[in-house]
């Protein structure tokens, strides 16, 4: 989730370059000569839902007030509604804080959230398979982009594929840490941004890929590798030695599989749990709708917990530890499949209603997502002043609708491809996460939007 605001690095004084023409809308790029950081610091780019919030913020959005007729729409948000939803389990609102809970959580985490976990990923995924997790294959984080970030600190001098586009937060992520070396592989939205097993193995040695990072589903496009696919890129993964990271914060919300409460995850296909170079994150933030309690974790082989452990105690030091003692009833079977449905009741209900949306105003949705929470469509074919992504989030913002333009998810570490013009200028991601109310109301604010600029 490529921000518009850094700082692009000048060519070298000898070499001539002509600028490039700066896309209507979008924000200002400064030079470094407009804007410098304070003293020793860098300026750190925002990611693409911090900017777009940053920004509605200046026309007058409040988080949190989105009752009434003129209130906000947040289809830029990246969480989903948190609040009570049919047939699903009540609501946590209260947390007991024991004694010892005032002092530090291990960095890894409570054991005992641990051990729920490793129970929870081999009842619901690994059922008769000799191969099982254990605590000692879980790490408990303090958020996602804490597990993320503990995982890009422990990998070595590699070649690590990443996909475009794919979740904004991996830019920095995958820039500012110097050992590996990122490289983008193109997915196309004319093939349903498709990536088959060939595809994948020709990557993996074509590019002497040691590592690949993943979100699956994918955030923003909601394609999703499941079933005989997913087995088949963890045995590639295995067979060519390449770690397969799989950021899997939205696994809960795949469409399709049939079922009342489905569920996909790589673990399903790991042969050997201490062998297999397969390594998940997930946590409370979004299959189970606790996006302010910051727990989540790491998932994998006991060597590579360890090493993501270690670079915890320097990164973050551990997450809290009355969230994670609180957490761990919610790793019951019977309260995740309950949870689950209830997601899948309401949210499948949502994603039609925003595909049906965004077809009737003129937007092209690429694929119906798969999974997530997320549509991510084409303005292109709109009227002047709406055709980017850019000039529709802006003018989006004042009729109080929130999104996302899609350039943001052109993952560029480094801004390596500086004065491009970005595939997904014309894209915009728009969140089905708040409720079915606000999306009704976002759409008609859309239409009217639209029509005011034929």
């Amino acid at each position: 989730m490529s921000t518009n605001d850094t700082i692009d690095t000048p060519p070298p004084a000898e070499t001539e370059v002509a600028p490039a023409p700066k896309l209507r809308s979008e924000p200002v790029l400064r030079g470094p000569n407009e804007e410098k950081s304070l003293g020793a610091f860098r300026k750190v780019p925002r990611t693409g839902v911090i900017y777009v919030m940053g920004e509605a913020t200046k026309h007058g959005y409040r988080p949190g007030v989105d009752a009434g007729e003129d209130a906000w729409c947040n289809l830029g948000q990246g969480q989903p509604e948190t609040g009570p939803l049919p047939g699903a389990p009540p609501r946590c609102d209260a947390v007991t804080i024991a004694g010892d809970d005032q002092e530090y959580a291990p960095v890894a985490g409570l054991w005992e959230l641990r051990e729920a976990i490793a129970d929870f990923y081999n009842r619901a995924y690994r059922r008769g398979m000799p191969s099982r997790y254990s605590a000692e294959n879980v790490s408990v984080s303090g958020g996602g982009r804490a597990s993320l970030t503990r995982a890009a600190a422990a990998l070595g001098q590699i070649n690590l594929g990443h996909f475009l586009p794919d979740y904004t937060a991996y830019e920095e992520l995958l820039d500012v840490f110097r050992l590996f070396s990122p490289i983008p592989i193109l997915l196309e939205s004319e093939r349903g941004y498709a990536f088959s097993v060939g595809d994948l193995r020709r990557e993996i040695q074509g590019r002497g890929l040691g590592a690949i990072l993943t979100s699956n589903p994918c955030n923003p496009t909601g394609k999703h590798v499941r079933g005989e696919e997913l087995a088949a890129w963890v045995g590639t993964a295995r067979d060519l030695d390449c770690t397969m990271l799989f950021d899997e914060f939205y696994s809960h919300y795949v469409y399709g599989l049939g079922g009342p409460a489905p569920m996909e995850s790589a673990a399903r296909y790991v042969e050997d749990v201490d062998q297999d170079p397969v390594v998940i994150f997930d946590g409370l933030t979004k299959n189970w709708r606790y996006p302010g309690w910051r727990v989540t974790w790491t998932v994998g082989p006991r060597e590579v917990i360890d090493a993501v452990a270690s670079a915890g105690s320097f990164l973050d030091g551990g997450g809290s530890k009355p969230m994670q003692r609180a957490a761990v009833p919610l790793l019951d079977m019977e309260h995740v499949r309950a949870e689950t449905a209830a997601i899948q009741r309401t949210f499948s209900k949502k994603r039609d209603l925003m595909l049906e949306g965004l077809r009737k105003l003129g937007i092209q949705v690429d694929v119906a997502p798969e999974g997530t929470f997320y549509c991510f469509g084409s303005v292109a074919d709109l009227p002047p002043g709406l055709s980017d992504g850019h000039s529709f989030f802006r003018a989006a913002l004042e009729h109080r609708v929130i999104v996302v333009p899609g350039e943001f998810f052109d993952v560029n570490p480094g801004k390596r491809r500086a004065h491009r013009a970005s595939r997904f200028r014309h894209h915009v991601r728009f969140s089905f996460g708040p409720g079915e109310e606000s999306l009704t109301r976002a759409l008609g604010r859309l239409e009217k939007m639209i029509k005011s600029h034929a």
